[in-house]
């Protein structure tokens, strides 16, 4: 029998199953991963969920604590904030593409979207229960991958992923969950952008998408501050 390694496809599909339960926010930052559990619920040995487990220290998504194991890692603000300055430039970069490639049919997409989010702040401004559940983190991922996909070109989408898989997919929208002046904003926002795209200007859609995505990152860096009080201060 082939010994499991770090490279074997039980490791990698452990793995992708724990990155994947962070990403949408149902393994909270901060929350333990105890080996002998997530070994249970698997119905494996401790070896490659230990290995699994060590892939995703790798890639910045947990990290060992002592007298704690393996919890999922809170970024450090400034990484967080200079993560998104990169993201900007980039998401700027496909915004100024997508201005002369975009469809009709993606313009629609990105309004449909943004109607989204629109409906869970108006629907009822007292009661924001859905904005940072998954059908808003949804609206707001798919409204920027449609950008993506319109700037045409893989390498830039492939970064642009690289950086998104850094950071729960779900802490964005429970950020603007918790603010009801920045959910306005971001609405307004995208708007702006599809406005630029629809006109075909390149240089204005760059502008406001890194606008967006800066404005964007500094709400999500203090979210990230308050959050990293709460987890280790209690």
């Amino acid at each position: 029998m082939t010994p499991e390694t770090d490279e074997s496809p039980l490791v990698d599909d452990i793995a992708a199953r724990i990155r994947a339960r962070i990403m949408n926010g149902e393994l909270a930052i901060g929350k333990p991963l105890r080996q002998a559990a997530l070994a249970t619920e698997f119905g494996v040995s401790r070896t490659p969920v230990r290995e699994a487990l060590r892939q995703l220290q790798n890639g910045g998504l947990i990290e060992m604590q002592p007298n704690r194991g393996a919890v999922v890692r809170v970024p450090a603000p400034w990484e967080v904030r200079q993560a998104y300055e990169v993201r900007a430039e980039l998401e700027g970069m496909a915004a100024r593409r997508a201005a002369s490639r975009i469809t009709e049919r993606g313009l629609a997409a990105l309004r449909e979207h943004n109607a989204v989010l629109c409906e869970a702040v108006t629907r009822s401004e007292g009661e924001v229960r859905d904005a940072g559940g998954p059908t808003t983190t949804a609206a707001n991922d798919c409204f920027h991958t449609v950008i993506c996909e319109a700037a045409d070109n893989p390498w830039l989408t492939r970064m642009i992923d690289r950086i998104n898989e850094s950071f729960p997919r779900n802490v964005s929208s429970l950020a603007l969950a918790g603010d009801e002046r920045h959910r306005h904003l971001n609405i307004r926002q995208h708007e702006a952008v599809i406005d630029a795209l629809a006109a075909h200007d390149a240089d204005r859609a760059d502008a406001l998408m890194r606008e967006h995505v800066v404005t964007s990152g500094e709400h999500l860096t203090a979210w990230y501050e308050r959050r990293s009080q709460t987890v280790f201060n209690g």
